[in-house]
């Protein structure tokens, strides 16, 4: 909504925005749900007034993990009970924290499938029962746009981060994926460097743990040698950007790799894949100055201290609400900025055609 206030000699538009944004990763921690406010003068600026996020049960933990062997009718019915699940965690939030004014809704999903190179991504929770049920606009399904412009569809953060963040060189993501958004001037790269919480996790399942709590059994470990170089001759890492990772390339790259090394204990895979990566991290990080890091991976002890042993750059940890909930925040934005329709897709970031306003609006 849009308030215009005067002031004697000039009008002066300062547009404010009550918004709850919704993420939900590879990495399956949960739904991230965030109620935010975004105001915009000179520059957009942000509040995140609550946060919190619902954990996936081992029923929907098990749902999410094995869907792309799904058929395409029991996709569908996936995607209206996954949608069913979100509006009602989304409900929750609402309620839990007695909020009256929203604006918009702005969601990711939960993505199935992502082949850029196929022309075709896909994410569930992104249909109009999802406004229907909350009674609420809802901005959604932002990736499909880019994809048919040619673009990755991904990343879609880096709008965000150009617009959010701009006292940072760089912003990277430690999630299921590591992604990072470099800022030169008023431009901006991003792409994915490789595959975070989506292998440390599949390692740990093994220990019987949902995840490496801040890297304790990888510092343990012992280096691979003939796993790290195998891990370093991956393709994907000598392409140029732009480009965007899916499970999809976890299951048919990462996975048979660690398998064939699985008569090693799984502390060593742990380790070797954590100084891989934070090798491969480092690689692109130490053009920036500073670089903001979030998400899950930034309580990993260890990886930070490897990323810096081979960085650089200065490393910025944020507080705990930032670095739960960037993503949230930022799937909010966008759905502002589609609202608006507003620019919160680049073709410097994507390699779409054109830079665009991508998403859908549902109104109930």
């Amino acid at each position: 909504m849009a308030c215009v206030f005067f002031n004697k000699n000039k009008i002066m538009l300062t547009e404010n925005y009550n918004v709850i944004g919704v993420m939900s990763g590879t990495s399956l921690d949960g739904i991230d749900i965030a109620y935010i406010n975004f105001k915009k003068t000179k520059s957009w600026k942000y509040e995140i007034l609550f946060a919190k996020t619902y954990k996936y049960d081992k029923d929907w933990k098990n749902k999410l993990e094995t869907s792309h062997y799904l058929r395409n009718n029991e996709l569908e019915v996936l995607n209206v009970h996954y949608t069913e699940l979100l509006a009602s965690r989304i409900k929750e939030f609402i309620q839990e924290n007695s909020i009256r004014e929203i604006d918009l809704i702005g969601s990711h999903g939960h993505t199935i499938f992502h082949q850029p190179s196929e022309g075709y991504t896909f994410q569930i929770g992104n249909i109009q029962d999802l406004a229907n049920y909350l009674g609420k606009t809802v901005v959604c399904d932002f990736r499909i746009g880019d994809i048919l412009l040619g673009g990755q569809g991904a990343p879609l953060v880096p709008i965000g981060d150009l617009l959010l963040f701009k006292k940072y060189d760089a912003c990277l993501n430690l999630g299921g994926f590591a992604n990072i958004s470099i800022k030169s001037k008023n431009e901006i790269i991003a792409y994915d460097i490789c595959a975070v919480n989506t292998v440390f996790n599949f390692l740990s399942k093994k220990l019987k743990l949902e995840f490496d709590n801040e890297g304790l059994n990888a510092r343990k470990g012992k280096l691979i040698k003939d796993l790290y170089f195998k891990l370093t001759d991956l393709k994907f890492y000598k392409i140029k950007p732009p480009k965007s990772l899916g499970i999809e390339w976890v299951k048919a790259e990462v996975f048979p790799l660690l398998e064939y090394f699985s008569t090693y204990p799984i502390f060593d895979l742990l380790h070797t894949y954590l100084i891989h990566i934070s090798e491969e991290i480092a690689k692109n990080l130490n053009q920036s100055n500073s670089t903001l890091i979030t998400g899950g991976g930034a309580y990993n002890i260890f990886l930070i201290e490897q990323i810096r042993k081979y960085s650089s750059t200065e490393l910025i940890l944020p507080g705990k609400s930032l670095i739960d909930f960037k993503e949230a925040l930022i799937f909010g934005f966008l759905g502002v900025l589609k609202y608006r329709d507003e620019i919160n897709c680049l073709k410097s970031v994507t390699g779409s055609k054109i830079d665009h306003s991508s998403g859908k609006i549902f109104h109930p």
